[in-house]
C-alpha cells in the first residue's frame, strides 16, 4: 500500500459517509501532508483553519480513520493541521514535543508536591503521637525534652527535602505552629532553632 496515495484512495467513499456543506468543503480543501507512525496528517490551506474543524467532529473523524485503517490494514489516526506542506507538520511536531515537555515537568512539579506534602503529613502526625506520649505535659522540663525532639524531628525531615515551593513551605511552617502550640514556645524561636538544626542558619 503506497501510504502517500492513501488519502486519494479513500476519499470517494469518505465523501459517500457525510454530509453538510462544511465536511464537503473541508474534504475537498485538505491535501494529503504525511502519514508518520500510523497518523495520517491533512492539512488545511493557512487561513482556513475553521475548515480543519469539520474534519475534527467525532464521527467525521471516525469515519475516515475507519477507511484508512480498512485500506492499510493497521490502526490509522487522523491528524488535522493547518498548513499543507512538510514544514507545516514540522512545526506542529516541535509544537507536540514542547507540549509534552512541559506536561511532563508539570507532572514531576505534582509529583513533588505531593510527596512534600505527605512527608510534612506524616511529621505533623508524629509530632502529635510524640507530644501525646508524653506525661505530666504541665512540668516545663517534660515539655522541654519533647521540643528537644520536636525540633530535631523536623530539622531531619527539612535536610531531606527535595521541594522549596511555597505549598511545601507552608506545610513545613505548620508543623512548626503545631510544636510552638505544644511546647508553648513562639513559633520564630521554633523556626529559628530547627533551621540552625538543619545547617540553614
Amino acid at each position: 500500500m503506497d501510504e502517500a496515495a492513501l488519502w486519494a484512495e479513500i476519499l470517494p467513499d469518505v465523501r459517500k459517509g457525510v454530509t453538510g456543506v462544511g465536511v464537503w468543503a473541508a474534504l475537498n480543501s485538505c491535501k494529503f501532508v504525511a502519514f508518520e507512525d500510523d497518523a495520517l496528517v491533512l492539512g488545511v490551506p493557512d487561513g482556513m483553519a475553521e475548515l480543519g474543524g469539520h474534519l475534527k467532529v467525532p464521527a467525521t473523524k471516525r469515519l475516515i480513520e475507519a477507511k484508512a485503517s480498512a485500506k492499510i490494514g493497521r490502526s490509522v489516526v487522523l491528524r488535522v493541521i493547518d498548513g499543507i506542506d512538510i514544514s507545516s507538520w514540522e512545526a506542529v511536531k516541535r509544537k507536540d514535543v514542547e507540549a509534552r515537555r512541559m506536561q511532563e515537568a508539570a507532572m514531576t512539579k505534582m509529583r513533588a508536591e505531593i510527596e512534600a506534602r505527605v512527608s510534612w503529613e506524616s511529621v505533623y502526625e508524629q509530632l502529635s503521637r510524640r507530644y501525646a506520649a508524653v506525661s505530666n505535659k504541665s512540668l516545663p522540663q517534660n515539655r522541654a525534652r519533647f521540643y528537644d525532639e520536636a525540633v530535631a524531628l523536623i530539622a531531619e525531615a527539612r535536610q531531606g527535602m527535595t521541594s522549596w515551593d511555597d505549598l511545601s513551605e507552608r506545610n513545613f511552617a505548620r508543623c512548626l505552629e503545631r510544636v510552638a502550640q505544644y511546647a508553648e514556645v513562639p513559633s520564630a524561636i521554633v523556626a529559628l532553632n530547627v533551621l540552625q538544626r538543619a545547617g540553614e542558619v
